[in-house]
């Protein structure tokens, strides 16, 4: 914390904190009930706010030398040392986005002890859902994608792996794991953007969905943390262009599925997973592959992103993380 504004309180300059990409003003009913990614004050158009995000209120990005954070008392995180904070720092950072957004995909399609899980899609969300779903204490995490370096990347922490450009189903490849085509929760870590399965295949945005109906068990849970759009000008079809998609909903509603959307509410898991992080329980950016480059970078980091490399940027804008380590 550089500086600190009049109306903040308990936050002190100096503080190393946390920042959840999210903002909510801590007074609202969906705050009051850490639904933080639902506030209902701090976006005139609809509820929920985000940093630089499209629709989300006009709030300047946080990707700068400096940002402002409204409501500071209630949106930060601050860590309660600030030497140890220090030593796992690549790991905190990860608290602001991705970390919860995967364990709350994880959480809300029922991740726990024993469970066997399928996370669509191996970016950094995807990668966070996978190790979330191990420190929820799954028997078995199955991911998918269509980039060998990033499946390479989830094997390294234990995950088995489907590579989704093969003409085999996935139910075959799930059933070659795991002995049947069932499984018991599902995380859609992909959102609009998927594409089909099988070789050549091409954008199909309700591919993932229909998919998790037929893999997820009878009574199972479907946690969608993956970003779907109210209008996408570049889609497939003119359905997909007004975010209306073909879903084989009637199979979900057969087999009683639950389905979990939106965005995380970073608050209700940051301090949780902080924890984990300070106590040696959660190894984040290891499985996600950080990897911390400068500010003036964020372009070429942009770019290597779009081409599918297996590494989630940390943006350094003032090289306070230059020579931090993935524990």
């Amino acid at each position: 914390m550089i500086e600190v504004g009049n109306d903040v309180q308990f936050i002190k300059e100096g503080d190393l904190c946390s920042v959840p990409f999210n903002i909510a003003c801590g007074r609202c009913r969906a705050c009051k009930e850490r639904m933080t990614g639902i506030c209902l004050n701090v976006n005139p158009e609809r509820p929920g706010s985000a940093y630089g995000y499209v629709d989300m209120g006009g709030w300047p990005g946080g990707q700068a030398d400096y940002v402002m954070v409204p409501f500071a008392d209630f949106n930060l995180l601050p860590f309660p040392d600030k030497d140890q904070a220090m030593e796992k720092i690549l790991d905190l950072t990860m608290l602001s986005d991705i970390f919860p957004t995967g364990y709350h995909g994880a959480i809300k399609a029922g991740c726990t002890t024993g469970s066997t899980v399928y996370v669509a899609g191996a970016g950094p969300v995807g990668l966070a859902a996978a190790h979330a779903a191990q420190l929820l204490g799954a028997a078995v995490v199955i991911v998918g994608d269509a980039v060998e370096a990033r499946l390479n990347q989830a094997r390294s922490f234990g995950c088995e792996t489907i590579d989704i450009t093969q003409d085999t189903s996935i139910e075959d490849q799930i059933t070659e794991i795991m002995g049947e085509p069932i499984i018991d929760c599902t995380v859609d870590a992909v959102g609009f953007e998927a594409r089909g399965h099988g070789s050549g295949e091409g954008e199909a945005p309700a591919t993932v969905l229909n998919q998790a109906m037929s893999i997820t068990r009878a009574g199972g849970s479907i946690g969608i943390p993956g970003l779907y759009v109210t209008e996408d000008p570049g889609a497939a079809d003119e359905d997909a262009k007004h975010g209306a998609l073909k879903m084989d909903f009637g199979l979900g509603w057969a087999k009683s599925h639950a389905f979990y959307t939106g965005q995380c509410p970073v608050m209700q898991y940051n301090r949780e997973l902080m924890m984990s992080i300070l106590n040696d329980k959660a190894q984040i950016a290891k499985a996600v592959n950080a990897t911390v480059i400068p500010l003036d970078d964020a372009p070429q980091g942009y770019q290597e992103f779009d081409s599918g490399v297996a590494q989630k940027f940390v943006l350094d804008p003032h090289g306070d993380l230059q020579g931090a380590s993935r524990a």
